[in-house]
């Protein structure tokens, strides 16, 4: 078994969970309501799929790359900021939205499952001075997605 077969079950759990219930949700909960961070659940999804699909891309490079590897953060500086703004998750299509953080996932396990375990001890420099390694990385990825499912359901009972 996969040293992350529990990790890809339970974001797989989420997806069959979370799915339906975002797809129920009106337009004004999705749009309307705002966190902390100003961004609505329509643009917390975005910044999902973001995530997803960067680590899943991180993921791929440690394992053919020179260790560490270099590859930019999109998350520094404010600029995941950037990404939600200038892919226009606030207006993208709802159910384009929802397929493609589900899709996105549902072949982040399959990466995860397919990992190269002699490669996880590669590394990625996330920053100046920072490094992560592929297994760091990989288990990092759900409390990261749990945090941003936390606050959708903030917003739902908003």
């Amino acid at each position: 078994m996969n040293t992350f077969e529990p990790l890809c079950q339970t974001i797989l759990q989420y997806l069959e969970v979370w799915e339906p219930r975002l797809l129920a949700l009106s337009e004004d909960t999705i749009s309307g309501r705002k966190n902390s961070q100003n961004r609505s659940i329509r643009q917390i999804l975005g910044h999902l799929f973001d995530s997803v699909s960067n680590n899943t891309h991180r993921i791929i490079h440690l394992q053919y790359r020179e260790s560490p590897c270099s590859f930019p953060n999109y998350a520094t500086n404010g600029n995941n900021d950037r990404w939600i703004a200038i892919q226009d998750y606030q207006y993208e299509d709802w159910n384009n939205l929802l397929q493609l953080w589900k899709y996105a996932n549902l072949h982040l396990v399959h990466v995860i499952r397919n990992v190269d375990l002699k490669k996880l001890d590669n590394q990625w420099i996330s920053g100046e001075t920072s490094l992560i390694t592929s297994r760091e990385m990989i288990e990092g990825y759900l409390p990261h997605f749990e945090l941003h499912l936390k606050e959708m359901e903030e917003l739902i009972h908003k």
